[in-house]
């Protein structure tokens, strides 16, 4: 209705105007030509300074509204902005935490990036050091191994090892490197076993053409150095049957134990070639590697252990025997002695009771006698006398 005001004062002021035209349009066409000039002339400046009074009026009006409507657009749009500016300073400070926040995080991160790489560091150079050293000390076992004789020392001290971790005492469960009387051979070991029983075992390690068919690239290269190797392990199998260390005269068992000291070349073989293992068996030549020698020994143990206690149960059971024996014995005693101090005890009692009784009967009146005659009582030797009632003492 505001906004309506102006315009309906000129839009009044332009009806009024059209109305005095029509008016003095009907009066023009009666008048004259020229009186009807005169009064055109006259209705132009009356029509003109009525539209422009109109016109300037509703101006004002119009001005008026827009400057009033305008301060009140003006009052709330200072109103939002001051509210939006104090959201964007809540909304900024946020951000100002949360960009604190963010970069004390950036922070830590960066800091224990530092950390971790400092110790990623040194880690990689303790890994090159260990790395090296590790080099070093396979190029020294490669240039030992190389050796047949320090093999042979290093496959049985792999062996001792087994030994020592299945509770084998040398000299008390097996020997090392003893001859075989009659035959001059020498096992690396002999297991003792019960009833004087003996097991032998040979230490052998086919290593050289294993370690070059690892090195080589060659298809035909591998297969070469494959059937070398494999005919390496059948001539350790040859060698151990052709040193009689199967020998009924000296008590071993009908089996040799033959032990490769690496899981590695034991795996090979029998991946490669296992009717080498059942070969072994039926030449009585069973292959151990240190997982399966273990395993042997444990039985080996469980034997003797229960050889033992075999052993010790005939002899406790013996031991009962003559326990019994003497038990049954103990016990006639025992009864006859029993049956002796019966006989003494009523012998004893008797003697407490008839003859006690008949032995104080007399000895009453004994002393009945001694009292009417007021006898004194005769002292004991050693005794002085007792003193006379009529005395006086």
């Amino acid at each position: 209705m505001e906004n309506f005001v102006p315009y309906a004062g000129f839009i009044l002021g332009f009806i009024s105007g059209l109305v005095a035209a029509y008016i003095l349009s009907r009066i023009l066409f009666r008048e004259s030509e020229t009186n009807r000039k005169k009064i055109m002339d006259a209705m132009k400046d009356s029509f003109g300074s009525l539209s422009l009074e109109a016109l300037s009026k509703s101006t004002e009006e119009f001005l008026k509204l827009a400057r009033e409507k305008l301060g009140s657009e003006r009052e709330i749009g200072v109103k939002e902005l001051d509210s939006k500016k104090g959201l964007i300073d809540q909304q900024l400070q946020r951000m100002t935490v949360e960009m604190e926040k963010v970069s004390k995080i950036m922070e830590e991160l960066e800091k224990d990036r530092i950390e971790k790489f400092g110790e990623l560091s040194t880690q990689l150079k303790s890994t090159n050091e260990q790395t090296t050293a590790l080099i070093k000390t396979t190029n020294t076992l490669n240039e030992a191994l190389a050796s047949t004789k320090i093999r042979g020392q290093w496959g049985q001290r792999m062996a001792e090892d087994v030994l020592r971790l299945a509770g084998f005492i040398e000299n008390v469960n097996y020997l090392k490197q003893k001859s075989i009387k009659g035959v001059g051979t020498i096992p690396d070991f002999t297991f003792l076993l019960p009833r004087s029983l003996k097991v032998n075992m040979d230490v052998k390690f086919p290593l050289d053409n294993y370690i070059e068919f690892l090195k080589v690239d060659s298809k035909s290269e591998k297969e070469r150095f494959l059937k070398n190797f494999l005919r390496d392990v059948k001539d350790k199998i040859k060698e151990v049957t052709t040193r009689d260390y199967i020998n009924p005269e000296q008590n071993t068992l009908d089996y040799v134990l033959l032990f490769i000291p690496n899981e590695q070349v034991y795996a090979f073989i029998h991946e490669q070639d296992s009717s080498i293992l059942d070969e072994g068996i039926k030449n009585r030549v069973i292959f151990c590697s240190p997982i399966t020698l273990f395993a042997v020994l444990a039985v080996i143990r469980e034997a003797v252990d229960n050889f033992a206690l075999e052993q010790t149960s005939n002899e406790i059971l013996s031991l009962f025997g003559a326990f019994k024996k003497q038990w049954h014995e103990f016990i006639n005693k025992l009864e006859a002695v029993g049956r002796r101090i019966g006989d003494a005890q009523k012998e004893y009692d008797a003697v407490m009771t008839t003859r006690r009784r008949q032995l104080e009967k007399p000895l009453g009146r004994i002393e009945e006698l001694r009292s009417q005659r007021e006898l004194p009582i005769a002292p004991v030797d050693g005794e002085e006398p007792p003193l006379d009632k009529n005395s006086g003492g």
